[in-house]
């Protein structure tokens, strides 16, 4: 259900739906949070590597919800969730493989950011420079998956446009 971004999980298997439970309960044992909020939370952990989907997360907090292992508290439009003392005791049953999961997301993370900064490069010496060139390059990432599936006639202007980009940066 739950895979990373395609990839095997360390150890050879993917993040199952259980998984998925065990990490919402660890980071609501740390702080009430919203699904958005979880979702980024897991992605800054992984380095950007795992985003975990809405269609993801949301099923596992309602199935936590009904069996009792967080409760909810409506604000406005959004939905405030919190563990349980059945949750936390679930997660006591479950810490080991809890902690397997977080110390994964935390080490793919580490290496990620690793790989950046070894391509990093660019304005290096300006950290506004860097956060700008971050910025831009998180845009484009969400702008390609948004465009995921289009297509061939999409996909074929998406091309262009990439190409172009890539012989304006290194001034062809």
């Amino acid at each position: 259900m739950g895979d990373f971004a395609g990839g095997d999980f360390p150890g050879g298997r993917k993040l199952d739906a259980t998984d998925i439970q065990l990490v919402i309960l660890a980071l609501l044992a740390e702080q009430p949070a919203h699904g958005y909020e979880l979702i980024k939370t897991v992605e800054e952990r992984s380095g950007g590597f795992y985003t975990p989907s809405p269609g993801v997360i949301y099923p596992a907090l309602t199935y936590l919800h009904e069996i009792g292992h967080s409760s909810v508290e409506q604000q406005g439009t959004r939905k405030l969730y919190s563990i349980t003392p059945e949750g936390k005791a679930h997660l006591e049953a479950n810490r080991a493989n809890a902690e397997a999961i977080l110390d994964a997301l935390a080490r793919i993370g580490g290496r990620m950011e690793q790989v950046r900064e070894a391509f990093a490069g660019v304005g290096d010496s300006d950290g506004g420079a860097s956060d700008e060139v971050h910025r831009a390059r998180h845009a484009l990432k969400h702008a390609l998956r948004r465009k995921h599936g289009c297509d061939p006639e999409e996909a074929k202007r998406i091309a262009k446009i990439l190409d172009r980009a890539a012989a304006e940066i290194l001034g062809r």
